[in-house]
């Protein structure tokens, strides 16, 4: 026990014993003899009289006394103590080390105690490493510290440390280091050496000795004095630190390397000092076995001294060191010139790449950009680099508010384009010193010592720094998007000890692409000792990146700015149709657009990384990630539907993609004429997502709990593989197989694919059940009643679907979903039931969360539900054994009918899929196979057939209900049809947010592929369009349960009601940009004679004849106006009760002519611009007539056989005396080449009748031939013939004529 004072006071009484318990537990301690009390440590005596010292002879009673153990544990922000300053001294000092950052707080002043012992670590754990790192220890622990002034006497003595400061590591669980501020205090006094007399050499006199080829057995130990010019940063290579330093002469520039790898002389890096001079003893000689370099190597004896010139002499070399040097003076000369020559031609021949420059800067650490990237920000406008050094320090002291001085670092200019203007980069010739230990309390960051996926990369590709700044960014942005569904660890997962994570993946095969063509490898020996210096950052050229990788919220924002940036409305419609529709057609027709963009739209090309998910309200795809979501539609190549629910929650990345953007305005165009003005645009919404195909997947990472691989393989195809020759994804998608006839086997290697559910015994066995879909009905909302909790029913609409499906088999009950076995042989379910297999059609009700599998769920496909025991029925069941559980789907069912019926075969079974079951696609029931076609059949019962659009459109087709798949040719908005009344499902689609009006239809026009002349229209109401997707011109789309209607004119088209469905099949083609014309205009009609036309009025909706022209009927010329379709007369609309605003009028002409082509007649109506083609009018003249009606506001003409045709014509009127005299010019009548379409008016529908003779003639030739009653059709173009067209076509039409015309023509 120490001896108090006699005075002393019952709180210093306290303190001494609290100072004795420290020093027992924390100091070095002598024990007692015979179990007698310990006698008082010598230390704790040394401490006190230095603590008397430092306070004037006074101890801090203020003060406590704290432990590395208790720092460490009990410490958690971080703190200083000042054992020596007043209150005033310490608010200075933190009031200045605020100068730079003035938002951040000082470090809180705590009052602790610290004593310890100053270690480099080599005697705590002989199994570690030695970093060369200096630490504080006592009894209970260690800890690392940085000083910023250190001598090697200071090594194993007990210090007493005055100021310091306890910096915890941003991660809570992990423990800090300590900032030495001020020297410490030893508490014993050190022993002073007496400097002794040593012969040295210089460096002048050294560096020959280098290239002597006199064995080292025989060199004696060298000391070598000198300049420290150069000193290497810590480095660890194959578990050896070691660093390099510079000794230079004092009159020269001749300077000799010395490597320190010795354990117990690392800590010299902590003490050496540019500038400064030192004595090293005992060098000896060593080369580098790859690059043959050479230099000094201290031993085990050798000593660091302060060059004193009384103390040194300079030692003769003897005998033993006379050699040849191995390379002559001049030859080095020659080659360092060689080299100086070699790299000018390189830049002269390299062009923009630049040198960069050496300087040396001081500045403030103001931001950790990234601490494992090893990137400080320094003044708030510099960036510092230092991940071309090794910081086996872990960064200690760079935190913001630290000064340090940079010598030789590379100035390195707008390195990337987006990144800081300067960034100062620090290689392994840079010497970085800690200047000023930060005076805030800024947290400890440390960059990770191992598995640091950037410093990995960067010297696995050896990466400049433009390449390693554009890939920090790259990291940064990926982890800050994925992280939060992943975790940090997982994403960046470096394959040096495992298998790579997704963001070495994702940046593998970018960084291979960008560095091919350099070294490989980085010569670190090299770096610090070649004499022409030689690193990555020596030269460098500003890196334009090749891609981008925004967030899904910034690729919705570009693609949006870039669809608004040319949208043009001109551009949307033809002038030529657009100068002929009123205000209310030609606004609806710029309702509705769209823009699509690729990768190579944006600049750099742009990549789509996301986490795949399914909104379950919506129940569309979606890519997510921290910032957003974006819909998205996936299809296969092959035009199979996307079925695989095992990339729900992957990480997936796509190059070759189509990004979509809907456009929706609000205008009020008067005219075409005003399209160019954007003040008639009122409002502007936009919708975008992006589609892509299952083939050009790569699956960065795939979802917790599901595997890779499908649990078959052997009919299923992998992802389509990079350029590179890797694979992009292990991930296969299951084609339609041949099932075999064996029993259903556990597989041990299948992970678990199901969610796991709350379960009382935690039991994690599962029901699986297997079925085949026959049908399903679209999504939307449904007045189904479910059964609630507490009692009552629910009569919301539902957003639901629903699908009609086969059960296949019994339940089946697995321990685990991984022992979930192979499909049954469908060929033994039989119909009958020989082998007692239960088979029932059940009609399943998706809602809810389970509206997740409605883009999964298709016909004709194979899937299995997957339910876990005692979770997902626990509210309708009681877990009663394996029985209970396999009836699972018995008791769940829907009270959809009566439960008197429910026996019957013939009533289905109404099932509610729950919200925790999971659904796995097993493969497609509709392959070529004969013996899978007929397990189909046998088990459906029926052969569901798909029909084709020409059967559709065929008279004889007597189906209400239809499914068919085609292309979409074009794709038009329009008025709803008057005489359809909106359903109270359309208005509330309509108060959910549709961007389309209720009034408005989607007009489809499709055909079975482009440039098929067959085109079946679709009508969908509009406001059903946003749970479809992927409606595109170019897209091949099935169309299920559609309603076939037809038109008071004959025409057959088809409407989307409640049970229909729309599946994408495959994608538009990359070309195709802008809705295109539909299929029969995208190519030439097929050439038919009049006479043909009743045999193909279903399979010919679009054809083309070469005809004569024989006269024009009627010809009508008018001007209406926009709004209401009244006359417009001399600039204003002519209706008066009530009267119209309108000052915008609209031109429109029709005409009726009468052509032959010598097998039959027809009447053409001509509308607008065609009117103009029949007349022969040019564009001007066309333009002048217009103009002259314009102040008419109508003109009519008639001729002929044209009586009752309700034209009214004025005779006097010069207008129509130049309209008819054209009409009845010869020049009208003229060969022409006519594509047109049947005019299905009902007046206008021929019946059959028979052929009639009938005489034509041509000049004098007379021709006689068979010809029925005259068709009506609808001119669609008008093409002049040549002289050489003419004849060419003439030939072939008689080539092709009928026999019975020929012989006609013969008589």
């Amino acid at each position: 026990m120490l001896k108090p004072r006699v005075s002393a006071s019952p709180q210093e009484l306290r303190w001494l014993q609290a100072a004795e318990d420290f020093a027992r537990r924390a100091l070095p301690s002598r024990q007692g003899s015979g179990g007698a009390e310990p006698p008082p440590s010598p230390e704790l005596a040394a401490v006190l009289g230095c603590l008397r010292g430092a306070g004037r002879g006074v101890l801090p009673l203020g003060y406590s006394f704290i432990s590395i153990s208790d720092l460490k544990s009990q410490q958690c922000m971080p703190c200083c103590s000042h054992l020596t300053w007043s209150t005033k001294e310490f608010k200075e000092w933190a009031h200045q080390g605020k100068g730079a950052l003035p938002t951040h707080s000082s470090l809180p002043r705590a009052y602790l105690i610290l004593v310890g012992y100053l270690t480099d670590g080599r005697q705590e754990d002989k199994e570690k490493l030695v970093d060369g790192c200096l630490y504080v220890k006592d009894n209970t622990g260690i800890i690392p510290c940085e000083l910023l002034h250190f001598e090697l006497e200071w090594l194993e003595t007990l210090f007493l440390f005055p100021s310091w400061a306890y910096v915890p590591q941003a991660d809570q669980g992990a423990a800090g280091y300590l900032e030495i501020l001020l020297d410490p205090i030893p508490v014993n006094l050190l022993p002073k050496k007496v400097p002794e007399s040593t012969a040295v050499i210089y460096p002048a006199s050294a560096e020959p000795l280098l290239a002597s080829r006199i064995p080292c057995k025989k060199r004696p130990k060298l000391n070598v004095a000198g300049e420290l010019a150069r000193r290497s940063p810590l480095l660890c290579i194959h578990r050896k630190t070691f660093f390099f330093l510079f000794l230079k002469c004092f009159t020269s520039a001749v300077s000799v390397p010395v490597m320190v790898q010795t354990p117990s002389q690392l800590a010299w890096h902590h003490t050496l000092q540019l500038g400064h001079r030192y004595t090293i003893t005992g060098l000896s000689m060593s080369g580098l076995k790859k690059s043959g370099q050479r230099m000094f190597v201290t031993g085990v004896s050798s000593c660091l001294l302060p060059y004193s010139a009384e103390h040194v002499k300079e030692q003769s070399l003897d005998s033993a060191w006379q050699g040849e040097s191995s390379v002559p003076a001049s030859l080095g000369t020659t080659e360092q010139l060689s080299d100086s020559i070699e790299l000018r031609v390189e830049e002269e021949r390299l062009g923009s790449t630049k040198k960069s420059k050496m300087i040396s800067y001081v500045g403030t650490i103001t931001k950790v950009l990234n601490a494992q990237a090893g990137l400080y920000e320094l003044d708030n406008k510099v960036c510092l680099c230092l991940a071309y050094q090794q910081l086996l320090n872990s960064a200690r002291g760079l935190r913001p508010g630290a000064c340090v001085e940079l010598i030789d670092v590379h100035l390195i200019q707008k390195p990337v384009v987006s990144s800081p203007s300067i960034v100062l980069g620090a290689c392994l010739n840079s010497t970085v010193t800690l200047k000023s230990f930060s005076r805030l309390s800024t947290p400890y960051q440390p960059p990770a010592t191992s598995g640091n996926l950037y410093l990995q990369l960067l010297f696995r590709y050896n990466l400049d720094m433009p390449c390693y700044l554009w890939l920090v960014i790259l990291l940064e942005t990926f982890e800050e998007r994925f992280s939060c569904f992943f975790g940090h660890q997982q994403l960046l997962r470096s394959s040096a000890h495992q298998n790579p994570g997704a963001a070495e993946k994702f940046l593998a095969p970018l960084l291979q692409a960008v560095v091919a063509g350099r070294e490989e490898t980085r010569d670190i020996c090299n770096e610090i000792l070649a004499k022409t210096h030689q690193c990555p950052l020596r030269k460098y050229s500003t890196l334009d990146p090749p891609c981008q990788i925004p967030s899904l919220s910034a690729l919705r924002g570009l693609a949006e700015e870039k669809s608004w940036e040319g949208f043009c409305p001109s551009q949307l419609l033809s002038p030529v149709e657009a100068q002929h529709m009123g205000t209310q057609e030609l606004n609806r027709r710029l309702a509705w657009s769209y823009c699509t963009l690729w990768a190579g739209s944006f600049q750099p090309r742009a990549i789509v990384q996301g986490v795949l998910r399914v909104s379950s309200r919506s129940s569309l795809l979606q890519l997510q990630d921290n910032s957003s979501s974006l819909p998205c539609v996936i299809s296969h190549r092959d035009g199979s539907p996307f079925a695989n629910t095992a990339l729900v929650g992957s990480l997936l990345q796509v190059e070759n993609y189509q990004l979509v953007v809907e456009r929706f305005i609000q205008s009020d165009f008067p005219s075409w004429e005003q399209l160019a003005n954007p003040e008639y645009v009122r409002e502007k919404k936009s919708s975008v997502y992006v589609q892509f195909y299952f083939e050009d997947i790569q699956v960065l990472r795939a979802a917790e709990g599901q595997i890779q691989k499908e649990r078959r393989g052997e009919n299923s195809t992998s992802l389509r593989k990079r350029n590179n020759g890797t694979s992009a994804s292990e991930l296969e998608t299951p084609e339609a197989k041949i099932l075999k006839l064996e029993d259903p086997k556990p597989d041990p290697d299948r992970e678990e694919r199901c969610q796991k559910g709350p379960s009382s015994t935690g039991r994690t066995s599962c029901v699986s059940q297997l079925f085949l879909v026959t049908q399903k009905e679209g999504l939307m909302l449904r007045n189904y009643q479910l059964p609630r909790e507490g009692g009552g029913e629910g009569h919301e609409l539902q957003n639901s679907f629903q699908a009609t499906v086969l059960w296949l088999g019994r339940p089946l009950l697995w321990n685990h979903p991984r022992e979930i076995g192979n499909l049954p042989a469908l060929e033994e379910i039989s119909c009958d039931g020989e082998e007692g297999v239960k088979q029932q059609e059940a009609l399943l009700l998706f809602m809810g969360k389970s509206l997740r599998w409605f883009p999964f769920l298709h016909l004709d496909g194979l899937y299995r539900f997957i339910v876990p025991r005692c979770s997902a029925w626990n509210s309708h069941l009681a877990c009663q054994g394996a029985a209970s559980d396999l009836e699972v789907f018995d008791k769940l069912r829907f009270p959809a009918v009566p439960a008197e019926f429910w026996g019957r075969s013939s009533c289905p079974l109404c099932l509610p899929v729950q919200d925790t079951w999971h659904l796995q696609h097993e493969t497609w029931l509709s392959s070529p196979a004969e013996r899978q076609l007929a397990a189909k059949v046998m088990l459906t019962g029926m052969d569901q057939k798909i029909a084709s659009i020409p059967e559709i459109l065929s008279t004889s087709f007597r189906g209400s209900l239809v499914s068919f798949s085609g292309e979409i040719v074009e794709r038009i908005l329009c008025a709803s049809p008057k005489n359809e009344k909106p359903s109270v499902t359309l208005s509330l689609l309509k108060e959910k947010g549709s961007l389309l009006g209720s009034d408005h239809s989607v007009k489809l026009s499709i055909s079975v592929a482009s440039g098929s002349p067959a085109v079946l229209d679709v009508y969908i109401a509009a406001t059903y369009t946003q749970h479809l997707w992927g409606l595109l011109p170019g897209a091949k789309i099935l169309f299920q349960n559609l309603e076939r209607k037809i038109s008071r004119f004959h025409n057959v088209y088809c409407t989307y009601i409640a049970s229909s469905c729309v599946t994408i099949l495959s994608l538009p083609a990359s070309h195709l940009v802008l809705p295109s014309s539909p299929a029969g205009k995208a190519s030439s009609p097929s050439l038919v004679f009049l006479s043909n036309l009743q045999l193909h009025l279903q399979n010919l909706p679009q054809a083309r004849i070469l005809c004569h022209l024989s006269c024009v009927l009627t010809l009508s010329l008018q001007w209406v106006c926009s709004l209401c379709s009244s006359i417009f007369k001399e600039g204003k609309c002519t209706r008066h009760s009530p009267p119209c605003p309108s000052h915008t009028g609209v031109r429109q002409a029709s005409a009726r002519v009468l052509v032959e082509d010598g097998t039959g007649e027809a009447l053409v109506l001509c509308r607008n611009q065609h009117v103009a083609a029949m007349l022969g009018l040019s564009l001007p003249d066309w333009e002048a007539v217009q103009s002259c009606v314009q102040s008419r506001g109508r003109v009519s003409v008639q001729y002929g056989e044209a009586p009752g045709m309700g034209c009214v014509e004025d005779p006097e009127d010069p207008v129509a005396c130049y309209l008819r005299s054209l009409c009845r010019s010869p020049l009208i009548c003229r060969p022409i080449l006519l594509d047109f379409s049947l005019d299905r008016k009902p007046s206008k529908i021929l019946q059959p009748a028979p052929l009639q003779l009938r005489n034509f003639r041509s000049g004098e030739v007379e021709f006689v031939s068979q010809t029925g009653p005259r068709q009506s059709l609808l001119c669609l173009n008008v093409e002049e013939v040549e002289q050489k067209s003419l004849c060419y076509l003439t030939r072939e039409r008689i080539g092709r004529m009928p026999r019975h015309c020929q012989e006609g023509a013969t008589a």
